[in-house]
């Protein structure tokens, strides 16, 4: 009987973590910890997007350097800068992560750009991103897809 029960009772938890919704995962790579990858659903027939997180380093300064995903036809760094009262997104060459401090990748800041969308970026959905760091290398994080005016990953509050 206490086997039966044990089944039942994993069988309730992997039931219900099918059944609850994806939420944005944290990830460390040496001294970062980059925190809950998001993007934003796609607006109608865009071909472009966009992708946030915030990298958090408890070594040496480092640099985000490029990042890639087959999402995309062209993966970017960019930033929102002031020209005038205008303010134009431009393509920087890389993200400065400070030592023991952070850096914010979110909507009107530095963004990850995705131009060249090859299918939509839809509520609910994933996808994997790669981000090079000139220090602590290479990594792999799954990007969870929000609602298309969200201003940051479900269930969590900021960085």
């Amino acid at each position: 009987m206490k086997a039966i029960s044990s089944i039942i009772v994993a069988a309730a938890i992997a039931a219900l973590a099918l059944a609850a919704p994806a939420v944005a995962q944290d990830y460390q790579l040496g001294d970062l910890r980059l925190d809950h990858p998001w993007a934003r659903a796609s607006a109608g027939a865009a071909s472009a997007g966009a992708a946030f997180l915030t990298v958090h380093n408890s070594g040496p300064a480092d640099r985000l350097l490029t990042v890639g995903s087959d999402v995309a036809e062209r993966v970017e760094l960019h930033s929102h800068q002031m020209e005038g009262d205008i303010r134009r997104m431009r393509p920087v060459e890389s993200i400065e992560i400070p030592a023991g401090g952070m850096a914010q990748l979110q909507p009107g800041g530095f963004h990850i750009m995705l131009m060249g969308l090859k299918a939509p970026l839809k509520e609910g959905d994933s996808f994997p991103l790669t981000l090079v760091f000139e220090q602590a290398g290479e990594v792999t994080v799954e990007v969870s897809v929000q609602g298309v005016a969200s201003m940051g990953p479900a269930g969590h509050s900021g960085g």
